[in-house]
């Protein structure tokens, strides 16, 4: 399965993701993104994305474990997954570019721009990592 997280890069930057070496992705409140969090399994690919005033998917992770409860939850409803840099892209896709594709008509990052995990299937990780060696 492939994935979006979304950061704030003034909080945890791309970069600063590369020198931890990875995380644990915790703080996820949203319901329908925590719902998508648990999803999460060993393996998976990951789109790093900065919001913000970016607004551009930076670079790939990868899941390193699958997704578990947060010991931090007093609810037990929370769950947090281990993530780890894989590569920066060879240059950002803005979400104007995605916006202007067709191809991206129904990915949530287009319909539901403020959910922080979101699904991507295959076809749309293919066509942002095609972006992302052309030319901007």
């Amino acid at each position: 399965m492939n994935w979006l997280f979304k950061e704030e890069p003034t909080h945890y930057s791309y970069d600063d993701f590369v020198k931890d070496g990875g995380t644990t992705w915790s703080g996820v409140k949203n319901p329908v993104a925590q719902r998508h969090l648990r999803g999460v399994k060993k393996g998976d690919r990951v789109f790093y994305y900065h919001t913000g005033d970016e607004r551009q998917i930076v670079g790939v992770a990868k899941a390193t474990g699958d997704a578990y409860g947060d010991s931090k939850d007093k609810t037990g409803r929370s769950t947090v997954v281990d993530v780890a840099p894989v590569r920066k892209l060879k240059r950002p896709v803005t979400l104007k570019e995605i916006k202007a594709d067709p191809a991206f008509r129904d990915f949530p990052l287009v319909r539901i721009s403020r959910l922080s995990v979101m699904p991507v299937s295959d076809a749309e990780w293919n066509r942002i990592e095609q972006m992302s060696e052309r030319p901007a």
